[in-house]
């Protein structure tokens, strides 16, 4: 298997399980992966209704781009790189995306 379906099918194994998981926790929440293989975009969306509120967040967003995994947002306190690396991204394959580039180059994760 290449490293490009590799990833996609770990991103893509990620999104459903934490779908399962979390997609309980709220009534009237729905956890919904969204996957889009020809152009490499993930994401796993919440949405719904609580509380007479309207609830619509995006998770998790991934990009396979150039053969890397770019992070480019995660809103829960799962440390999700390392979740990718234990499944087995290759630490020098994922970039986070919501980092600016100067930044980047200091984080002890990602220097690309």
């Amino acid at each position: 298997m290449d490293k490009v379906a590799k990833y996609r099918q770990i991103i893509e194994e990620l999104l459903h399980e934490y779908a399962s998981v979390k997609g309980s926790l709220t009534p009237g929440i729905k956890s919904q992966p969204i996957i889009d293989r020809p152009n490499n975009h993930y994401q796993l969306l919440r949405t719904g209704w609580h509380n007479n509120r309207f609830v619509y967040t995006i998770l998790f967003h991934f990009d396979i781009i150039d053969s890397t995994v770019w992070i480019q947002q995660n809103n829960t306190d799962i440390l999700i790189a390392d979740e990718l690396i234990s499944r087995g991204v290759e630490k020098g394959d994922i970039i986070l995306g919501f980092i600016s580039e100067q930044a980047r180059q200091h984080s002890k994760l990602i220097t690309a």
